[in-house]
């Protein structure tokens, strides 16, 4: 990232005057024809009951996505206006907004800001100099077919297999092939590995990126697993540089310790899967686990002011790379705010206003929409309702994706409500014989393996994926934790997924 700050000052005749405000400018990452940047106030004056911050851009840049603020855009002219939540800033408080903005020519920074109207001249900054997110040239998507949008009749036939494709070596460029996710030789791929927990929860509690090591050998004691995959669970309020996250741990340096692990995975032959985890929104109904508007816990539905243009960030970042899998969203559960399933799965995929959730909603659409509008062609990852646990109604209320490559993916824990092998018969067969499943979850609460021993059967037998929570040294009691250390010693509930990995592996 390059940063430029400048101190705003106010003049006034015969003396110079107070510093009105400081703003730090900066560019998170660049693409070809786009870019992610931030703009920080530090309110050096009176406190303040509204705010509203002018600067123009010196090169014909266009904000198309903006957040902590209303942006607007008019000419080369940009005003951001605070909304209702961060409307007061006292004397030394700072306030933090994001966007997304095309691009041509020359990315120059804006040399002059205005708060409140109080002009601030400050001279010609250096222009800043961003590393690109992706030195790849971004190619021109060319126009999908739009797929049916109702289920088809009978599952879709399976990818020839005589004389099967070799696959590819190290991690793939996944896709969608029927009922199976296959690589770029169109061989049949299974994602089979652990969920590394920490991304979500460290930053927003202000102690750090991850929670343990992410060194190489630490990613290296994961592949020894014979795993293939590795989720890594997110958070929006980092990843877009929000002011209630430190400094130090959002924005640009969180983005650039996500991407450093996701080299780390690719670099061991696995699959990174990014999974945005907690998110914005206050939620104090049914269920609630925490009533913090911030991105502290998890909520029952993404919200429809952050984590679009997360994703859109997340999807500029990495479309350029198909190796990278795209988890939407990790739990949703308007079900339990909502009192029909009907209302449920409606608000799960449409958004909007939703009964029960007092936050406007994005729903799955608006994420596969925000996704593919980067041109990304990246596998997409879609859960179900219930924390992930019902995918019941998930092939009538599925997103239409313009790419044709999205999958379904589903979460079970011995004490959830579809724990059994006819809950699986019922509700998850019909999802497999139409999308490739993954269980992004499995796991259980008693320090053992029994139960996960039959999911993996039961999704063994019908040639799907799973992935073990979590790669943390956590107590058993508290969360199924797999390692004591992270060298790769296992827990006795570990020890059943770590077994069973290298013995489907040759």
């Amino acid at each position: 990232m390059a940063s430029t700050a400048f101190a705003v000052m106010g003049t006034a005749s015969g003396a110079a005057a107070a510093s009105v405000c400081t703003v730090e400018y900066s560019v998170v990452g660049q693409w070809a024809g786009g870019y992610q940047g931030a703009v920080t106030v530090t309110n050096n004056s009176a406190a303040l009951s509204g705010w509203s911050l002018g600067f123009d851009f010196p090169a014909g840049q266009v904000v198309s996505q903006g957040w902590g603020g209303k942006w607007s855009q008019s000419g080369a002219s940009v005003t951001v206006v605070n909304e209702s939540w961060n409307a007061a800033l006292g004397t030394g408080a700072k306030v933090t907004g994001g966007f997304i903005a095309s691009w041509t020519g020359a990315n120059t920074a804006p040399t002059a800001f205005t708060l409140n109207g109080t002009p601030c001249d400050t001279g010609a900054p250096p222009t800043p100099t961003p590393t690109p997110s992706i030195t790849t040239p971004t190619p021109t998507p060319t126009a999908p077919t739009t797929p049916p949008t109702t289920p088809p009749t009978t599952p879709p036939t399976t990818p020839p297999t005589s004389p099967p494709p070799t696959p590819v070596t190290g991690a793939p460029e996944l896709g969608v092939t029927g009922n199976k996710f296959t690589d770029q030789n169109g061989a049949v791929r299974r994602l089979l590995g652990v969920n590394r927990s920490g991304g979500e929860f460290m930053c927003v509690q202000g102690y750090g990126f991850f929670d343990g090591p992410v060194d190489d050998a630490s990613v290296k004691a994961i592949a020894d697993w014979k795993a293939n995959t590795v989720r890594i669970p997110l958070n929006e309020e980092c990843w877009l540089g929000l002011d209630n996250i430190k400094p130090e741990y959002r924005g640009a340096n969180y983005v650039n310790a996500v991407k450093d692990l996701v080299t780390k995975v690719l670099a061991h032959g696995m699959t990174p899967v990014v999974e945005l985890h907690w998110t914005h929104g206050q939620y104090t109904g049914n269920s609630a686990g925490c009533s913090d508007v911030h991105a502290s816990c998890q909520k029952p539905m993404p919200g429809a002011q952050y984590t679009p243009a997360f994703w859109t960030s997340v999807a500029n970042t990495f479309k350029n790379d198909k190796r990278v899998v795209f988890d939407l969203f990790n739990e949703p559960y308007p079900d339990r705010a909502t009192s029909t399933a009907t209302q449920a799965w409606s608000c799960w995929r449409d958004g909007g206003t939703c009964p029960g959730i007092g936050y406007e909603v994005a729903g799955m659409q608006d994420l596969v929409d925000a996704v593919r509008a980067t041109g990304a062609k990246n596998l997409v990852l879609v859960p179900g309702i219930a924390y992930s646990n019902d995918l019941s109604q998930w092939r009538a209320y599925k997103p239409t994706d313009p790419a044709g490559n999205l999958a379904a993916a589903w979460h079970v824990y011995n004490f959830n409500t579809c724990a059994d092998e006819t809950c699986w018969n019922n509700t998850l067969a019909p999802v497999a014989a139409e999308v490739p499943l993954l269980a992004g979850e499995i796991g259980e609460n008693t320090c053992g393996h029994a139960f996960i021993d039959r999911v993996m059967k039961w999704f063994d037998d019908r040639g799907l994926s799973y992935l073990g929570w979590t790669w943390n040294t956590w107590n058993c009691n508290s969360g199924p934790a797999l390692i004591s250390s992270y060298d790769g010693t296992p827990t006795a509930f570990g020890i059943g997924l770590r077994d069973h990995l290298r013995a489907l592996t040759p």
